[in-house]
């Protein structure tokens, strides 16, 4: 089933590209770092896709109704904190896994909600992946230290613009699907 976003994010200055080269699909949005957001599926945690591999996760964080989002070293974009699925490691881990080395943040995998499926074409060679959406409240955000993947972070209210790059317009989507 995909889902669609409320018209206050489409109507919220993201770009959109004409088409998808791999699919021939017109994305929902695409952005800074050439990621395409082609759609969002409500479907079970455990759900395979014929089409491509669940290969990464994001994680959208709340404090207060503000996002939490990381610059990341090298790409000057703030996105949501989030990566690579290790070989053997379920979706929920590595959301959990990647939340914490990238932000210092704990949240206790079953802590965590799942969202969804964001199916996206990344990189030049325009390869389709799903990426596995989570979302969680903290009441006490840990402190920050800088390393050498992520240059900062920012409890980001609504949309507000960040010093240091553009923030990832895919991510600014799919945290609107799962705003508390």
């Amino acid at each position: 089933m995909t889902d669609t976003t409320p018209n206050s994010v489409l109507n919220s200055g993201a770009s959109t590209a004409k088409n998808s080269m791999t699919t021939g699909q017109a994305p929902l949005v695409g952005g800074p770092t050439g990621m395409e957001l082609l759609d969002f599926h409500r479907e079970p945690e455990d759900a395979v896709f014929g089409d491509a591999r669940v290969g990464y996760v994001l994680v959208a964080l709340w404090h207060r109704g503000r996002l939490l989002m990381v610059r990341v070293r090298g790409r000057d974009c703030w996105e949501l904190p989030g990566g690579k699925i290790e070989p053997g490691e379920m979706p929920r881990q590595a959301a959990a896994r990647e939340l914490r080395e990238e932000s210092g943040q704990e949240v206790a995998p079953e802590r965590l909600r799942f969202a969804g499926f964001a199916r996206t074409v990344v990189g030049p060679e325009r390869r389709m992946m799903y990426g596995a959406l989570f979302t969680a409240e903290t009441d006490v955000p840990a402190p920050f230290t800088p390393c050498e993947e992520i240059a900062a972070v920012h409890w980001r209210e609504g949309s507000e613009p960040l010093e240091g790059g553009a923030v990832r317009t895919a991510d600014e989507y799919l945290a609107a699907l799962c705003r508390p």
